[in-house]
């Protein structure tokens, strides 16, 4: 039996590969041609040294010069040396670039067209190839706008699991893609994008989740709900979704559904307009303490618009709470482009 491993890439680009039974991450990765940091291959120089952020495997032999016991303790290992017993996600301690590698591009078909509202609009593909489309629930893709050279980026509001992807928009007065998407868009189109991409992604859930959103943020928490849902996790997981006005909130219906089907899993939604209908307004800052951060017993998952993200990092420092691990996202659509930027809070 083979198993898959993903590659993940300082510059955020994510390859997948597989291996076989015995075979080590670096022989694997050498046959598909992609050239991890590698020098003794005998586990004594510690040049490949990786983050194993999920799956088992067995580590292999070394010396404690080339991983030290504590290393290893908190996942690093040596892709020269380890066998999968699982499937993997290792952050490789290089760009994509030096390991001669880079993103994949893969041609689609637009399958349907979504507008969930005046702000709002959701696309889905049928890719031509979805077998050799691989991605962890959370990254997102570049997407050529069709009839231009321009790219926009957009986060996997589908699960790896699911056969057509979809992605979530703003629209945007004047932007390329929402230009497309609303007034020339038609089933059957042909599109193109590049990816998987970004740090951004679900990482194996030791402790209780909490889940942050901000409009269209929201995408890529619902990839990894889908990806949770048949597999639920261990631990408790709660979201919540804040938007400007009534008009921005989306996919309630699908997480009320999500709440049925993942045990442990809550949410709640907030809109900042003072005039909404919704039980919550203002901003989810409003709905977070020390009791939804666990004083610190924690992943946070937080993906949003700059201005929201900064105000949760600085809510979440004035509370005094120090999450066990934060990972967030920020982007800032635009008429002439699309900024992303991911990081992880330690």
């Amino acid at each position: 039996m083979s198993f898959q491993v993903a590659l993940n890439f300082e510059d955020g680009i994510t390859r997948f590969i597989e291996c076989r039974p015995g075979e080590t991450v670096a022989e694997a990765s050498y046959k598909a041609r992609i050239n991890i940091p590698l020098d003794c291959r005998d586990g004594a120089c510690g040049t490949c040294k990786s983050l194993c952020e999920a799956g088992s495997y067995d580590g292999g032999d070394y010396i404690d010069e080339a991983l030290t016991e504590d290393e290893a303790a908190n996942g690093y290992c040596l892709p020269c040396q380890m066998t999968p017993h699982s499937d993997l996600v290792l952050r490789i301690a290089s760009s994509s670039a030096a390991a001669k590698t880079g993103a994949a591009t893969h041609t689609a078909t637009l399958a349907a067209l979504t507008r969930h509202s005046a702000t709002t609009i959701e696309f889905t593909l049928d890719v031509d190839e979805r077998d050799a489309l691989d991605f962890l629930p959370g990254q997102y893709v570049n997407v050529t706008v069709p009839g231009t050279d321009e790219t926009r980026s957009y986060s996997f509001s589908s699960g790896p699991d699911q056969r057509r992807i979809s992605f979530l928009v703003r629209i945007v007065p004047g932007g390329a893609m929402s230009g497309y998407l609303t007034e020339r868009a038609r089933v059957g189109d042909r599109l193109a994008f590049t990816g998987p991409m970004g740090g951004f992604y679900l990482r194996e859930l030791t402790r209780p989740g909490l889940l942050l959103a901000g409009g269209t943020g929201l995408a890529p928490l619902l990839s990894m709900l889908e990806h949770m849902a048949p597999r639920p996790p261990a631990h408790p997981v709660h979201l919540l979704y804040g938007v400007t006005g009534d008009q921005d909130l989306v996919h309630l219906d699908t997480l009320e559904d999500y709440a049925e089907v993942i045990p442990g899993f809550t949410f709640d939604h907030c809109v900042a307009d003072p005039a909404s209908t919704a039980r919550n307004k203002g901003f989810v800052t409003g709905l977070m303490d020390t009791g939804t951060l666990r004083d610190g017993d924690v992943d946070v998952y937080l993906c949003g618009p700059p201005a929201m993200v900064e105000a949760v990092r600085g809510h979440i420092a004035d509370l005094g709470v120090s999450p066990a691990s934060f990972f967030y996202e920020r982007f800032t659509p635009a008429v002439v482009h699309e900024l992303r930027e991911t990081a992880e809070a330690a």
